[in-house]
């Protein structure tokens, strides 16, 4: 499948440490997806089932073979069930983020919460208002006391619909609610998700997919919009702030420490304690300048946006990383961690720490970190970093960092255009700024290594459509170049003239994977600007190397929300023909949206600049030869 290393990674430094790692006999992400060639082609098309007893059972699709599951399933009730319970898995994951960060809300209101604070008071009182809680004249704390019992509410108590879906726009508020898929509660709908896909209960293929993008709903306006907003109240509401990216961000002569993973409550309390004086003198008494703290994956997108703290790779880089010779220790927390890691840092000196309850790896020691002692235990952690610093051997970083910029919130955007979205909309009417996508997901092994995010961004800037970008995506992109005030030399005439009068890069971060809901909350600003609906925006959505149940669960609720989303790799749904039809064709009489599936980057960019101007057209607005 792979005929070189650069078959399998686009970036010089993946390339290098890739070359690296084999040659130190280090088996790596490429090397077990050649192993398991040829993969299943009855689960590459979701056309397996085994969620009885009486199976493990397959249909064939072409015919030749069982048409039925032993219950009776058909190849469209599997495919159905298997896609379902994809999304939930999504939902529940990144909703399960936002819960743990309103726990951390609830223990800065009542004090055992220690080390956190209220870093943006001004959201926290914007947000308790949305909630209908009380603030004329109160103190911060007991604000967030109640916005966090409200937020838990959404979680588990049965409403019409969740607080936050007030800022979708009427129209679309409207259509959820006349195709039943209005979300009653996060936690509800992904457990309604099991039920309905349990042997016997919902073998209504189209009813299935209904409450899919319910519970996909459930996350995008439910538990991923609460995470995001949770986390700038506590942390700080990013700003954009110059950073650097690549493995070139590690030091030879410091201390270095990579955080791995989504959840900032533990990567926030690993930073204080790096900064703090009392680690800073022990480093240095070990030998060392100081301590370098670097990110990868979506912890690290956390750190970048609010503290500038550098990122070092993204999801396929993360065994890479560690060939360098020169992590002193990764710490994790969950989602995006192989197992692989401990097996990988144990070729080096590395220390593995894993510190969530519900997240352990084989080869890690694990320090759990609650509320209540995560500073602590974030002392003792980087104490250990430091103390294994001495225990280095030979150290290979073969690339210097690019610079780059991040940390741009919604609150950013409209703060650059002077408070309103007013400017963009104009530049967007005049054709200046043709229109925006958001390209978010992950690296997949199937694809090379950030080609499909790169070469995708690169086509949509010079053809003056403006890009956001969260998590691996992010990574990629800053790498290449696209984040620098220079990046605006890339891009077409009219975003050209944009940026450069805003004094931003025509690719703006928008943050980790969770961040996505920033893209809808500017979406619903722009539409009511408007006077529209989302799914009439020139806009579109894209993740051209996805791999895990929470890109999926992210596709529906962009795609529920009215936005035109192209995949890079195909979902396994192509066991059953009118599902694919269903998603890529009828959904857009359902929800005014479909899915496209198209690998190759150049060809989807083809596919995005069709659709946006189709919608300019439809909005009146001067459009463009494509």
């Amino acid at each position: 499948m792979y005929d070189t290393i650069k078959d399998k990674t686009l970036p010089q430094d993946g390339q290098l440490l890739l070359k690296k790692a084999e040659a130190d006999g280090v088996e790596t992400v490429w090397a077990r997806h050649q192993a398991q060639q040829p993969q299943c082609g009855y689960c590459e098309m979701g056309a397996s089932c085994r969620i009885c007893i009486m199976g493990p059972c397959r249909v064939d699709p072409f015919g030749q073979g069982p048409q039925q599951g032993v219950c009776g399933a058909d190849a469209d009730i599997i495919v159905a069930r298997n896609l379902g319970r994809m999304i939930a898995a999504g939902a529940a994951s990144h909703s399960d983020h936002g819960r743990d960060l309103v726990e951390v809300l609830a223990g800065v209101a009542d004090g055992t919460a220690l080390g956190y604070t209220i870093r943006d008071e001004d959201k926290l009182r914007r947000l308790a208002a949305e909630y209908g809680v009380a603030v004329d004249g109160r103190e911060a704390l007991a604000i967030a006391g109640d916005l966090a019992d409200a937020m838990q509410e959404d979680y588990g108590t049965r409403k019409k619909g969740l607080a936050l879906l007030a800022r979708a726009p009427e129209a679309r508020r409207a259509l959820w609610q006349k195709l039943g898929i209005t979300p009653r509660g996060i936690d509800r709908e992904t457990s309604e998700m099991m039920h309905r896909t349990h042997m016997g209960v919902d073998n209504d293929w189209q009813s299935i997919l209904l409450h899919a993008l319910r519970n996909a709903l459930s996350d995008g306006w439910g538990g991923s919009m609460i995470a995001t907003e949770v986390s700038d109240i506590l942390y700080g509401t990013p700003t954009p702030r110059p950073t650097a990216v690549n493995a070139g961000v590690l030091k030879k002569d410091q201390v270095n420490i990579i955080v791995h993973g989504h959840n900032p409550v533990v990567s926030e309390m690993i930073l204080q304690a790096c900064l703090s004086d009392e680690m800073t003198a022990l480093a240095q008494a070990k030998g060392a300048a100081g301590i370098n703290l670097a990110g990868v994956c979506c912890t690290g997108n956390e750190l970048l946006m609010r503290h500038g703290v550098p990122m070092a790779g993204n999801h396929l880089m993360t065994e890479l990383i560690l060939s360098t010779g020169a992590v002193d220790m990764m710490i994790v927390d969950y989602q995006c961690i192989m197992p692989s890691l401990g097996t990988v840092a144990s070729c080096y000196h590395t220390k593995m720490v894993s510190t969530s309850d519900k997240a352990r790896f084989p080869h890690m020691d694990h320090h759990e970190f609650h509320p209540d002692n995560a500073a602590e235990k974030a002392r003792e952690v980087v104490r250990e970093a430091v103390e294994n610093y001495l225990r280095r051997g030979e150290v290979y970083i073969p690339v210097e960092p690019v610079d780059s910029l991040g940390g741009f919130s919604v609150e950013a955007v409209v703060g650059a255009l002077g408070g309103t979205p007013e400017p963009l909309l104009e530049a967007i009417k005049a054709g200046k700024i043709r229109g925006a996508v958001g390209i978010v997901g992950c690296n997949n092994p199937k694809i090379k290594q950030d080609y499909g995010h790169v070469t995708l961004t690169r086509r949509l800037i010079e053809n003056d459509i403006l890009v956001v970008d969260t998590g691996c995506v992010a990574v990629a992109n800053a790498k290449a170049g696209f984040k620098l005030a220079d990046a605006i030399a890339m891009a077409g005439p009219g975003l050209k003239e944009i940026c450069g009068a805003l004094g931003v890069p025509p690719v703006l971060h928008f943050g980790s994977c969770v961040d996505n809901v920033r893209i809808l909350v500017l979406l619903s600003a722009l539409a009511d600007a408007l006077g529209c609906d989302i799914s009439d925006l020139p806009v579109a959505g894209s993740a051209p190397e996805w791999y895990s149940e929470k890109a999926a669960a992210i596709g529906c609720y962009f795609v529920a929300s009215g936005v035109y989303t192209v995949l890079g790799p195909m979902p396994p749904v192509t066991g059953s023909m009118n599902i694919v039809k269903l998603l890529t064709e009828g959904l857009e009489d359902v929800v005014g949206a479909t899915f496209a599936v198209e690998p190759d980057p150049e060809k989807a960019a083809l596919l995005i600049r069709r659709r946006i101007e189709d919608k300019r057209r439809a909005l009146g607005l001067p459009a463009a030869s494509v």
